[in-house]
């Protein structure tokens, strides 16, 4: 397959992009920087010049597809609510070139809209939360309304994807514990947030690509749940930082925008999506990843 992959360069993306090309796949990057670029090409794709930003440019590159992975998003979160309903555009481009055709689409969402059971894992089937509950949604939602015009589309949600360099969003977490001088979990710290090694991510990418269901839900996890309290001691032992308990009420003033995550018990099933696809995740946990840590990069 001839394959359009937005985030090309990213952290994800780039695992993506080296997974297709090895099993034998063409790709299209998108990219708008010379830097990456070059590193782009290094891999084996095409280069293409483009921005999520410019719909012309998206609407292009599919068109020149067999198929699109869409992995591409801004995550300032200083501006997470304009960057979600950016992506409801950027998805309904992509959507109007393939709409019509067998030609796959794979958008990106998250694990945690899918939590809607109070204290059990989310599965693949289970209903999401509405955008008014949380923004990420607008994602599915946009997914959802170019697979009502025709468009083979597939929704791939992500726990904390990690290496030894970046965790999700543990990464911000670990730059605020380094600026507080403190590693904190909210009250017991047994809440969950699941994860997965960006490697097994990538091939789970290829093989959603290549299985083009519409509208199949699949979770990207590993392991179902990790605790923050596991976490918060795993960074603390890295950094040789502290780790204490602190109240919810305290929450917001520690961790900032991290507030709406940090306290919240999100653990998810990837069950439906191992038996669809034959996905087998073999990487390292992420508390071994996080034991391993590049402490100069954090």
């Amino acid at each position: 397959m001839r394959i359009f992959v937005t985030g090309a360069t990213g952290f994800i993306g780039s695992k993506v992009v080296k997974e297709l090309i090895a099993a034998g796949h063409q790709v299209i990057g998108l990219c708008r920087s010379d830097d990456k670029a070059e590193a782009l090409a290094a891999a084996g794709a095409e280069v293409y010049r483009g921005s999520i930003a410019d719909p012309d440019s998206l609407k292009e590159g599919a068109a020149r597809s067999d198929g699109v992975i869409h992995l591409a998003f801004n995550h300032d979160f200083s501006r997470f609510v304009q960057n979600c309903e950016d992506d409801r555009h950027v998805i309904k481009a992509l959507g109007s070139v393939l709409a019509g055709s067998d030609r796959p689409l794979i958008v990106t969402s998250g694990t945690g809209l899918a939590n809607t059971v109070p204290g059990q894992p989310a599965k693949e089937d289970n209903a999401i939360v509405g955008s008014d509950v949380h923004p990420r949604a607008i994602s599915e939602e946009a997914a959802a309304a170019v697979a009502a015009v025709g468009v083979n589309v597939s929704v791939m949600r992500l726990p904390q994807v990690h290496d030894t360099t970046r965790q999700g969003l543990i990464t911000p977490l670990i730059a605020t514990y380094r600026e507080k001088g403190v590693c904190a979990y909210v009250g017991d710290g047994l809440n969950r947030w699941p994860a997965a090694y960006v490697l097994d991510v990538a091939r789970l990418y290829r093989l959603a690509i290549e299985k083009a269901e519409p509208n199949a839900k699949y979770h990207a996890v590993a392991e179902e749940g990790v605790s923050i309290r596991d976490i918060a001691e795993a960074i603390g032992r890295r950094l040789k930082l502290p780790v204490k308990s602190i109240a919810s009420e305290e929450a917001q003033a520690f961790y900032g925008w991290l507030a709406m995550f940090a306290g919240h018990d999100v653990p998810a099933s990837s069950a439906q999506t191992r038996k669809k696809l034959g996905w087998r995740p073999t990487g390292p946990g992420l508390i071994v990843d996080l034991e391993q840590l590049h402490v100069s990069d954090t």
